[in-house]
């Protein structure tokens, strides 16, 4: 299953994360499913995405 939009990522993803992050999560997702075939290695490779785009952010700031 892809995301074609943000719109059409589970509520818990689009709730806790804003836009952009949402679109890295997204991104990664798909390209993770093409990837391995299966959406719960995808969900973990997005979630790690974003985890680490978070932490070179907040090191960007400081």
């Amino acid at each position: 299953m892809l995301y074609n939009s943000n719109q059409d990522l589970p509520l818990e993803i689009r709730s806790r994360l804003s836009e952009a992050y949402q679109d890295l999560y997204r991104a990664a997702f798909n390209s993770a499913v093409h990837w391995y075939g299966e959406a719960a290695k995808a969900h973990k490779v997005a979630l790690s995405a974003v985890k680490m785009q978070s932490a070179m952010d907040k090191n960007a700031l400081v």
